[in-house]
């Protein structure tokens, strides 16, 4: 069991796995929580799926939340004990490995890590309309693109100054939504509601959109809601980074996902019910319901500050996004499986993943040129929930397999037993409907007149990153030169053994002859009576 007394067990567990200490391990329990609080991110989640999911289902949109919230929480009942046994950086990638061996894993790591790359395309993406509002400025597609690319330029540079300069920014942010997600949800909740509680009992003729199917508009607003409970994993990308990984990252990921939870839930209850017009909303007729009812609210006076602290978490959220997608590509490409490995996994002087962090702000920024046609980052962000969601049910699955094989039994400080078995089909049952349910070409969700390919966006872009990673594994064959560093680590500790083994024998041949000298040597035995005398001090 890790001693947080001793500050080189971690290193030693570290290279007990494999590895040894590259980046700086300085992250406590909060430092790690608040890595998963701003990917996350209350404010980044209500407003990119606050409107649609109002669109698709009315204000009844809001029973989604708490559905997914308790899907999500079975995920992490099954990460915490993966990262438990296996706080390593690079979560799916190296369970799955671990669990059904280099091919698996590595397929799964290789989705996950676009999912995470694309993601950071979509949150500077969302920002940029907020630098325009911070001075007033009307938006234009190439500008906010542009806008994109600066913000993922300047998350780089943060990223590149260590683990130390991005907590401190990172809790700048958390600050900021405590501001714009507790202080102002509270007050929105008990001062200024313009409706009953009654209103989330309707639709507002929503289901319009769906062809009159309540269910089939609910489950859009589910599809949408699965946005607003990803990220929690960036716990695991910093693991590393965290002292006592293996008991602070599981508790850290519980605390990131289910304060996100509650107050994601209790934003969206009380902008529903302090907007003034809600039945807009779900016309289409007003695109930012969130300021509406925040201005409608304290008045015109309150648009600069709150546009501040929004804008503050979503930077936030950019920067630790960005940083585990460069943790998850250090922890691929030191192995030597990611294309230009030997660039990709190099670390700067302040023990930050410089390589991943330069290839991870290209694949990013190059992704932003969907941006150029404003109606194409939808597809974008359908994208990124499926193919956030894919990795999640592939290692539930992984891990269910190895729990029924027999060949994985949980051995870290989390062991929930034949509870965990049974938690874990039920993870792999969610995410298995979350992925198809994701991936579900609806019309209802692009935007009017949008082309084929955008209503299909989830399942083609899901398909295009399985199907290069398909072909790579093929090609290049990563998972052969996994197999060869375990074998030659099996040979190692074979050797190892075997001279271990042939070190005690020639001991017990030592000693069995120190023995036997001693006897011959020993003088003889007393009588009893002098032996008795001589033992009596």
């Amino acid at each position: 069991m890790n001693d947080t007394s001793n500050p080189d067990s971690d290193a030693e567990r570290l290279h007990a796995l494999g590895y040894r200490q590259e980046l700086r391990r300085s992250l406590g329990i909060l430092g790690n929580i608040s890595m998963g609080f701003a990917v996350v991110s209350p404010v980044v989640a209500l407003y990119a799926v606050s409107m649609v999911g109002t669109t698709v289902a009315g204000p009844t949109w809001v029973w989604a939340l708490p559905l997914v919230l308790v899907g999500q929480c079975l995920v992490v009942n099954v990460y915490a004990e993966l990262t438990s046994q296996w706080p390593l950086a690079g979560g799916p990638y190296q369970w799955g490995r671990r669990l059904l061996g280099p091919a698996f894993g590595w397929l799964g790591g290789w989705v996950w890590q676009f999912a995470v790359m694309f993601g950071n395309t979509t949150v500077a993406y969302l920002a940029a309309p907020w630098v325009y509002a911070l001075f007033g400025a009307v938006p234009t597609p190439g500008g906010l693109v542009a806008v994109a690319v600066a913000i993922l330029l300047v998350c780089m540079v943060v990223n590149a100054y260590g683990i130390t300069i991005l907590r401190w920014f990172v809790s700048l942010g958390i600050a900021a939504e405590a501001v714009a997600s507790v202080l102002v949800g509270l007050v929105l909740l008990l001062f200024f509601r313009e409706h009953g509680f009654p209103l989330f009992t309707e639709t507002l003729g929503a289901e319009a959109l769906s062809g009159g199917s309540k269910v089939a508009g609910f489950l859009a607003a589910v599809a949408v809601a699965g946005w607003a409970f990803i990220g929690f994993d960036a716990c695991v990308s910093t693991a590393e980074e965290t002292k006592d990984a293996g008991r602070q990252v599981p508790r850290a990921m519980w605390w990131a996902l289910l304060s996100v939870g509650a107050v994601v839930i209790l934003n969206a209850m009380a902008v529903a019910l302090a907007h003034p017009h809600p039945e807009a909303v779900v016309a289409g007729q007003d695109v930012d319901p969130v300021t509406t009812a925040v201005v409608h609210a304290f008045g015109g006076w309150s648009d600069k500050p709150f546009v501040v602290v929004v804008l503050t978490g979503f930077l936030a959220c950019a920067m630790a996004s960005q940083g585990g997608a460069a943790r998850g590509l250090f922890s691929l490409a030191r192995d030597g499986v990611f294309p230009f490995s030997r660039h990709v996994r190099k670390v700067n002087g302040r023990k930050a993943p410089i390589g991943g962090l330069v290839a991870s702000t290209l694949i990013s920024g190059s992704a932003l040129t969907l941006g150029l046609n404003a109606t194409a980052i939808g597809s974008l962000i359908s994208f990124g929930t499926a193919a956030t969601y894919l990795p999640f049910f592939l290692v539930s699955l992984a891990a269910l397999i190895a729990r029924l094989r027999g060949t994985w039994v949980p051995s870290g400080h989390i062991r929930l037993g034949a509870k965990g078995t049974f938690l874990n089909v039920l993870a792999v049952a969610w995410t298995a409907f979350e992925v198809v349910n994701v991936c579900w070409p609806r019309t209802v969700l692009a935007p009017p007149d949008a082309p084929w390919y955008q209503v299909w966006a989830a399942l083609l872009g899901t398909g295009v990153v399985l199907g290069t990673g398909l072909v790579y594994l093929a090609v290049r064959r990563p998972h052969d030169r996994l197999r060869e560093a375990a074998g030659a680590g099996e040979a190692a500790g074979e050797s190892a053994d075997a001279d271990a083994d042939a070190d005690a024998d020639a001991d017990a041949d030592a000693d069995a002859d120190a023995d036997e000298r001693t006897h011959d040597s020993a003088a003889p035995p007393l009588p009893d009576g002098l032996e008795a005398a001589a033992e009596r001090p």
